[in-house]
Order: C-alpha cells, then sequence, then structure tokens
C-alpha cells in the first residue's frame, strides 16, 4: 500500500489552491475531541479551509467543547444536532455523515472520525495524493495507537487486514467488490461524492466507509487505500467496554452474511491460529515443522505490516495467533447479539 510521507522538518507542507472542507461526525466525544481539533486547526498549505463539526445529540458537552477549543475561530462552525433517532432506513453514521455534507461548500471534502489526530501536513498532503493522481477518494489508514492488551490484540489488525486481505493491484482497480478503506481518514472529491449518492446512497450499512467508495466506482470513478500512518494516529477506543460494544456492532456484517462470516472465521483459525497450536501439540515431527513455518509466516506478516505503519511490532506481532481468535470471538459474539437485537452503539440500537 502507497504511503504518505510526512514532510520533513525543514520542507513546507504541499500547497492546496482549492477550498477544503473538514467534516467530524461527533457524539459524545467532549473526552478526545479536543486534540483532533486541535490538529485540524493547525493544518499547514491550506489557504481555504472550512471545519464542520456535527454534535450528534451528545449528552456530554462534545459541542461546547468544540465551540471552546475553537474559540471564535471563522473557519469553524458546530452544528448541533438534536438526540433523536436517525430516519428510517439510515444508520448513524452515515446520517451523521450526509449532514455534514449538505452543509459542506469545499470543492474536496475529508471526513474524518473525533478520534484522529492529524500531522499539520496531513490534510494537503493526501489532497495532492487526490488530485496528483486524478483520483476522487482517497483513505489514508492512521497508525492505530493501542494501550491495553485487548486493544494490543485486535487494534492492529485494522492495517493488517488491509494490507494483506486484499491485493493493492485489485484494489486500485474499477471493480467495486475489490475496496478498501476507512471512515477514520476519507478524502473524496465532492462532485464524485455527490454524483454517486454520497453517504445517502449508503444509509443502511453499518461499514459505510467501503461502500462508499464502492458506490464511487459503480459510476465510473477511482479510489484507493494508503497508508497514513506517517500523518495520521487514531486510538479507537479507551476501554474494553467500548471495544467490545464497537467491534460487535458491525463485524457481523463484514462477510456479508452469516454463511459468509463462518467461512472467514474458520480460514482466519486455520492459516494463523492452528498452525502453533499444531506446532505445539502434534506427535507428528513433520506437522509439527508445518505448524511452526505457518506461525512463523504469519507473526512475518503482522511485523511487516506494522512497521509499514509505525505500529508496535514487537512482542505484539508474536500474538497474530491470539489476536485472530480474538477476532473471531468478537465476530460470533456480533452475530449473536445481530441475531437478539441487543446490537448498541453510543446509546442507540443498531
Amino acid at each position: 500500500m502507497r504511503q504518505i510521507p510526512r514532510p520533513a522538518p525543514s520542507q513546507p507542507a504541499a500547497r492546496v489552491d482549492e477550498r477544503v472542507s473538514v467534516l467530524i461526525p461527533a457524539r459524545n466525544e467532549a473526552h478526545r475531541i479536543t486534540p483532533t481539533l486541535v490538529s485540524v486547526l493547525a493544518q499547514e498549505g491550506i489557504d481555504d479551509l472550512e471545519i464542520l463539526i456535527l454534535d450528534d445529540g451528545s449528552s456530554d458537552g462534545t459541542g461546547e467543547v468544540a465551540e471552546a477549543i475553537a474559540n471564535g475561530d471563522p473557519r469553524v462552525k458546530v452544528i448541533h444536532g438534536l438526540d433523536d433517532a436517525p430516519p428510517e432506513g439510515w444508520r448513524g453514521k452515515p446520517w451523521a455523515c450526509h449532514r455534514l455534507s449538505e452543509h459542506a461548500t469545499g470543492s474536496v471534502l475529508v471526513f474524518i472520525d473525533a478520534d484522529v489526530v492529524l500531522h499539520p501536513a496531513a490534510v494537503a498532503a493526501a489532497v495532492r495524493q487526490l488530485r496528483d493522481r486524478d483520483l476522487q477518494l482517497v483513505s489514508p489508514y492512521p497508525r492505530q495507537v493501542a494501550h491495553g492488551i485487548l486493544e494490543r490484540l485486535t487494534q492492529p489488525l485494522v492495517t493488517w487486514s488491509a494490507f494483506t486481505t486484499l491485493p493493492m493491484a485489485l484494489a486500485r482497480g474499477p471493480h467495486p467488490a475489490f475496496s478498501a478503506a476507512i471512515g477514520q481518514f476519507l478524502v473524496i472529491d465532492a462532485h464524485a461524492y455527490r454524483d454517486s449518492g454520497g453517504h445517502a446512497a449508503v444509509a443502511a450499512f453499518v461499514v459505510e466507509d467501503v461502500e462508499v467508495l464502492r458506490a464511487l466506482k459503480r459510476r465510473g470513478y477511482r479510489g484507493i487505500p494508503l497508508n497514513g500512518g506517517d500523518i495520521a494516529s487514531c486510538r479507537m477506543y479507551v476501554s474494553n467496554a467500548d471495544l467490545y460494544e464497537g467491534y460487535t456492532k458491525s463485524l457481523w456484517s463484514i462477510f456479508g452474511n452469516t454463511p459468509g462470516a463462518v467461512g472467514g472465521i474458520a480460514a482466519l483459525l486455520l492459516f494463523y491460529t492452528a498452525p502453533p497450536v499444531i506446532a505445539l501439540t502434534s506427535k507428528d515431527p513433520a506437522a509439527r515443522r508445518w505448524g511452526m513455518a505457518g506461525y512463523a509466516a504469519g507473526v512475518a506478516s503482522r511485523a511487516m505490516v506494522a512497521r509499514q505503519t509505525g505500529e508496535r511490532i514487537w512482542p505484539d506481532a508474536f500474538t497474530q495467533p491470539a489476536s485472530t481468535a480474538a477476532f473471531a470471538a468478537l465476530t460470533a459474539a456480533s452475530i449473536v447479539r445481530r441475531r437478539r437485537g441487543t446490537l448498541t452503539w453510543k446509546g442507540r440500537s443498531i
């Protein structure tokens, strides 16, 4: 995956001579929106920057925190939304992004989550990739920050899965099925976004980021994922409870349906969890050797991705079998909760 490098300290940021709208959906993010907004206000290389924050019915004062950080900066507008359910047929995140897009006036729309921290050159560098490569969407994958044990097991899989499960040659192609994008950081040409239906075209999807790219490709546009580890970072969850709720709300939909999820989980366990078990338990020397070789391959893939993205390499790469087992368990829990109708996120039913 192509990397967007940050400029050297003595090197100025790339210049962008068009209006850019940075759009931040935020619901109950008062505890972590400050670094995000401070980093957006510090963006360099963009003379015409618009920053829109949707306070999506927060009960913790998110909107007031954002207004205090902006301190009257004319580039910033905080939109206060009601704490009501999205319209019929809409999920919360697509609805929030859609409302932001209706207020945006830029020729480039930059969607970032309220837990993403940007390097000062991040937006300009991403927009330059969009324009210089004649694309309509680029999605720089931020470096995933993980501290607790469960975070360190699961969070590296966000970038690892994009790097290892989808051939980038296919991802750069026109077929919608081969698409990878991350809603933490999406940079989209505004005309292409609206022509392809924007978030309204993916209103019912929980994992809306990839579907936005697929909608663009179906209209003949082009978009690609990028390695944004040098220019952005994200700590998605700050507690095990949030991590569990966050993953189980969406993993049921990753593989398309329950049979697909079962097959996907089985494949992950077969390739990444079974080999060390075989190496430790088999009485057949040849099987043990094959098991160790499989384990080493999984560790190597994890280490190579971590090195490219700037994430922690050692000793975390050695836990790849446990990581895939944790992912399988979270996916199974997501499917069960989906069937029972108990999925929620930030106080809203899914």
